[in-house]
C-alpha cells in the first residue's frame, strides 16, 4: 500500500513537471501566438519558388526601434510570436540574394499575420523595398472569425460615457442584452455584474472572455468589466482590441463565448501627450412628464490626460493615462404621502384615533417628521410630494505601462490599472443618502526571453481584483433619520 501511494505521488509530480514545462516553453515554428500580442509568420522563397533556408529575418518596431532576429528553417519558414501591436519593418537577408525590406507591416492585437517574401538574385548591397500597400490583407494564417477595432476608431468615435467596450457592438454577431437591469443605487445591477452585457455569437454574456494584455479582466460575476457607472473608461489608454466572434483557436480557451482581447498603449522614442475635457449638460434637454417649469439640472464632466515617451531611448518606454468623471444628475421624484387631514385622523371615511406610536412619524416638523406634507395634488387621504433628487457620480481611472528591453534577447513589460467609482442619491423619501461603490485593480507582468533562434520562453503574471459595495447608507438628509425610535425595530 505504501509503495502504491509513493508511486502515485511520483506520477503526479512527473505530470505536474511536464505540464509546467509545456506551459512555459514555447517553440517558435510550430505553435500559435501568445494572445497578448501578435505573430508574424511566413515563407521566404527564391525567384523559382524554392525555399530559402537560413535567411536572416530582422523585424523592427518602427516606433521604438526594438528589433527581433530569427532565421528561416530548412523549409524557408519563419515565425516571430509575442510582438507588441504596432507598425513593423521586415528586413530579409540571405547569401546570393539582394536584401529585401518589407515596410508598413501593421500587426494588430492577437493577429497571426502571414508575410511571404520572394527574394531576387543579387549582391547583398542591393536592396529591394516592398511597400505595405502591396501586402494582402486577407487573413491566411488563422481561421478565427473576428475583427480589430484600432486606436483611431477607439479614440475618435463619439462614445456615451467613453466606454470603449461598447464598440464591440459594431461587430457582426454582437448584440446588447436588453433585459439587463438599469444602473442606479440598488442591488439589481451589481448582483449580475456592472459591465454592459453583450451576447457574442448567441452565447450567454457570462461566456465571453475579456482580456487586457493577456490577463483576464472579467468581473466577479464572470461578466463584462465595468465600474459603478457601468462603463470601462481609459479610451486613450487602449491601443486597440479585437473581437473574436467564433471559431477561436485553442490559445483563448477558458470560455465558450466570444473573446475581447485588448492591448494597452505603450510609449515610443518620441514624447507625446494629450489633455481633454468633455461636457454634457441639460441645456438642450426636454422636460419629462413630472418636471415643473424648470428642468432639473444635469451636468457631466469627463476630463483627463495622457503622456508617453522614452525613459531610456531604444530601451525603456512609459505610458500613463488618467481619466476622471464627475456627474450631477437631477430628476423630479414624485412620492405619495398622507394628507394633512389624514395625519390628524380625519379620513375621508371618518375620524379615527391616531396611535401614539404612529403620531410622531406623521406630525409635521422639518426636523422630526419622516413623511413630508404634500406639495402637489391631494386626492382623498393622500397627496403627492415632489422633490428634486440629485444623483452624484464620481470616478477616477488610471492606467500606467512600462516597457523595458533588457537585451536583444530579453524584454519585459508591466501594466497597472486602477479604477474607483461611487454613485449616491437620496432614497425614495429624501430621508438619507444611499449609494454604491466599486473598486478595481488589474496588474499584468510579462517577461519574454529568446533562448535560441527557435526557442522562446514567455512568462506572464496577472492579477485582477473587483470589490463592489452595493446599496449602503452614506449619510442622513433628514435629521429624523438619526432617531432610532423611528426604526422598524425601535432602538
Amino acid at each position: 500500500m505504501a509503495k502504491s501511494l509513493e508511486l502515485q505521488k511520483y506520477r503526479i509530480a512527473i505530470r505536474t513537471c511536464v505540464l509546467i514545462f509545456a506551459m512555459v516553453i514555447v517553440s517558435l515554428a510550430p505553435t500559435h501566438a501568445q494572445e497578448a500580442g501578435g505573430t508574424i509568420v511566413g515563407t521566404v522563397t527564391d525567384p523559382t519558388g524554392a525555399a530559402v533556408a537560413n535567411a536572416n529575418m530582422t523585424i523592427r518596431n518602427v516606433a521604438t526601434g526594438v528589433e527581433r532576429t530569427v532565421p528561416t528553417n530548412a523549409d524557408g519558414l519563419y515565425a516571430v510570436p509575442n510582438l507588441v501591436p504596432a507598425s513593423y519593418e521586415i528586413k530579409v537577408e540571405a547569401a546570393g540574394f539582394a536584401s529585401t525590406v518589407v515596410s508598413d507591416v501593421v500587426l494588430t492585437v492577437g493577429e497571426r499575420r502571414e508575410i511571404n517574401v520572394s527574394l531576387k538574385v543579387g549582391q547583398a548591397s542591393d536592396s529591394v523595398r516592398v511597400e505595405g500597400a502591396e501586402i494582402s490583407d486577407i487573413q491566411l494564417a488563422s481561421s478565427s472569425v473576428g475583427n480589430v477595432v484600432d486606436s483611431h476608431t477607439v479614440v475618435e468615435l463619439p462614445l456615451n460615457g467613453r466606454d470603449w467596450t461598447s464598440l464591440t457592438l459594431l461587430e457582426p454577431g454582437v448584440a446588447q442584452v436588453r433585459t439587463q437591469k438599469a444602473l442606479g443605487v440598488s442591488n439589481d445591477r451589481p448582483n449580475r455584474g456592472l459591465g454592459v452585457d453583450v451576447t457574442i455569437g448567441g452565447n450567454r454574456p457570462q461566456g465571453n472572455d475579456y482580456r487586457l494584455d493577456g490577463v483576464n479582466i472579467n468581473d466577479y460575476s464572470s461578466g463584462a468589466p465595468g465600474s459603478i457607472t457601468g462603463a470601462v473608461l481609459g479610451v486613450d489608454a487602449v491601443q486597440e482590441f479585437s473581437v473574436v466572434t467564433s471559431n477561436a483557436t485553442a490559445d483563448y480557451g477558458r470560455t465558450s463565448g466570444g473573446a475581447v482581447n485588448a492591448a494597452s498603449r505603450s510609449g515610443t522614442n518620441s514624447f507625446h501627450g494629450s489633455a481633454y475635457e468633455f461636457l454634457r449638460n441639460s441645456a438642450l434637454d426636454a422636460r419629462n412628464f413630472f418636471d415643473k417649469a424648470t428642468i432639473p439640472p444635469f451636468k457631466r464632466n469627463q476630463f483627463g490626460g495622457s503622456a508617453s515617451g522614452p525613459i531610456i531611448k531604444d530601451h525603456t518606454f512609459f505610458f500613463a493615462d488618467y481619466e476622471g468623471l464627475r456627474q450631477s444628475l437631477s430628476s423630479t421624484n414624485p412620492i405619495t404621502v398622507p394628507s394633512a387631514n389624514a395625519r390628524a385622523g380625519q379620513l375621508v371615511s371618518g375620524t379615527v384615533t391616531v396611535d401614539p406610536l404612529v403620531a410622531p412619524l406623521l406630525a409635521w416638523s422639518p426636523s422630526s417628521c419622516l413623511f413630508p406634507l404634500p406639495n402637489g395634488a391631494v386626492n382623498g387621504d393622500t397627496g403627492i410630494f415632489n422633490f428634486v433628487a440629485k444623483q452624484a457620480t464620481s470616478e477616477d481611472f488610471v492606467t500606467t505601462r512600462v516597457d523595458h528591453r533588457i537585451s536583444a534577447s530579453d524584454s519585459l513589460f508591466g501594466t497597472y490599472v486602477f479604477d474607483r467609482g461611487q454613485i449616491a442619491n437620496p432614497d425614495a423619501y429624501n430621508i438619507k443618502n444611499v449609494g454604491n461603490q466599486s473598486r478595481r485593480q488589474t496588474l499584468a507582468l510579462e517577461e519574454s526571453h529568446i533562448l535560441s533562434p527557435t526557442l522562446l520562453n514567455s512568462t506572464r503574471f496577472g492579477f485582477n481584483r473587483n470589490v463592489v459595495i452595493a446599496f449602503s447608507t452614506l449619510s442622513a438628509i433628514n435629521p429624523a433619520a438619526s432617531n432610532t425610535a423611528f426604526g422598524f425595530n425601535p432602538g
